[in-house]
């Protein structure tokens, strides 16, 4: 195709030719019929097309934010002896320079370079760009090698301790007064009510008490890790703070992982992962936050705490304080609160119940979890 200095160069000439050959002058034609020449020439220039197969890797593919990972071009030249070709490579919205050496006929050779890796996200890598230009820039053409891959940006992350979520604990499974009925595990005698079933009457206690008392018998669960992100754009005027929010969430919700617990992870737009802890859930749960983007929601982080199950450990990360009462209201409903402010603008006092940090940063975080880890 034509560049836009070829089509102003073809039309300069076009009209060169015209009005020489309308005047009668022929030193405007010739040079209208040089330029044209020029023009066609450029255009045959761009014509030949090296056929190469290119099968493209990405090792590794997911890292970090700010990790290094490379793509890995394996280049065969299919059809003739080809010289030394500059081509680019597309990576998200950028380009990298790819420099592919001279290949013989059935020649194969190897390519590595290093991909962006700053921003988090699902980042798409190729296909390999060869742009074919002639000298006078007047015309180019483009040509598309491989199969597009992605690369998996995945946020930062520090290894955090699970939180003592404060209940107690059974020899068969950590239990409390939220956990779900059941016929698993003895939690304690309590009175009868209509419709208890007369099988879990304890006639000992009855008979002691003079009052009918049955066994309490609940499921035996681990306690979950709730992380709510607040990802509304208003609250992130800084694209950085929100992404050591995600960092922050990510850091908790992988620890809690790690250590076998269930981890539920929410934004006002709705769940984001739910996992029930075992092998696995970290990766998940890492891949599920690299998507997470501001947008508008229709819920703030506390009115989702307010959809949430109880019991657990609840985890709020947002940017200011604005919020603490509204989070206090719901402390009842779990064993413990921590709210992590990433960057804010002002300091606050937690409310009673509810833990409080400012992070500056992941190592920042790391040094306040420890902290948060000696509150009983």
């Amino acid at each position: 195709m034509l560049t836009p200095l070829g089509r102003g160069t073809a039309a300069v000439s076009a009209a060169l030719y015209a009005a020489g050959w309308w005047l009668g002058y022929p030193e405007p034609a010739m040079l209208g019929v040089a330029g044209l020449a020029a023009v066609a020439a450029a255009v045959l220039w761009t014509l030949p097309s090296p056929r190469l197969a290119v099968r493209r890797d990405i090792a590794p593919a997911r890292v970090a934010r700010g990790e290094p990972a490379v793509g890995v071009l394996h280049v065969t030249n299919e059809g003739r002896a080809v010289r030394g070709l500059s081509a680019r490579d597309a990576a998200g919205s950028a380009d990298v320079a790819v420099e592919v050496p001279r290949l013989r006929a059935g020649g194969s050779r190897s390519v590595t370079y290093r991909l962006p890796t700053e921003r988090r996200g699902e980042i798409p890598v190729g296909p390999l760009r060869l742009v074919r230009a002639d000298p006078l820039r007047l015309a180019r053409r483009v040509r598309e090698y491989g199969t597009p891959r992605t690369l998996l940006v995945r946020p930062r992350t520090v290894p955090l301790a699970l939180l003592p979520s404060g209940r107690a604990h059974h020899l068969e499974g950590p239990t409390s007064d939220r956990s779900p009925a059941g016929t698993a595990t003895f939690h304690a005698l309590r009175e009868y009510v209509i419709g208890d079933e007369l099988r879990h009457v304890h006639w000992k206690s009855s008979a002691r008490t003079g009052t009918l008392m049955v066994r309490q018998l609940v499921d035996a669960s681990l306690p979950t890790t709730t992380v709510v992100l607040e990802a509304r754009p208003e609250s992130w005027p800084e694209p950085d703070d929100f992404e050591l929010a995600v960092d922050a969430a990510a850091s908790v919700a992988a620890g809690a992982a790690a250590a076998g617990f269930p981890v539920r992870v929410l934004t006002g737009a709705g769940p984001v992962a739910d996992t029930r802890g075992g092998p696995g859930d970290v990766e998940v749960l890492l891949d599920r936050l690299t998507a997470v983007v501001p947008e508008p929601c229709p819920r703030s982080a506390v009115d989702v705490v307010r959809r949430v199950p109880a019991g657990g450990s609840l985890v709020v990360v947002a940017r200011d304080g604005a919020d603490l009462g509204r989070i206090a209201a719901v402390r009842s409903r779990f064993d413990r609160v921590v709210v992590l402010r990433v960057r804010p603008e002002r300091g606050a006092s937690a409310p009673p119940g509810v833990h409080l940090a400012d992070v500056t940063d992941l190592d920042g975080l790391a040094e306040a979890w420890r902290r948060l880890g000696g509150v009983r």
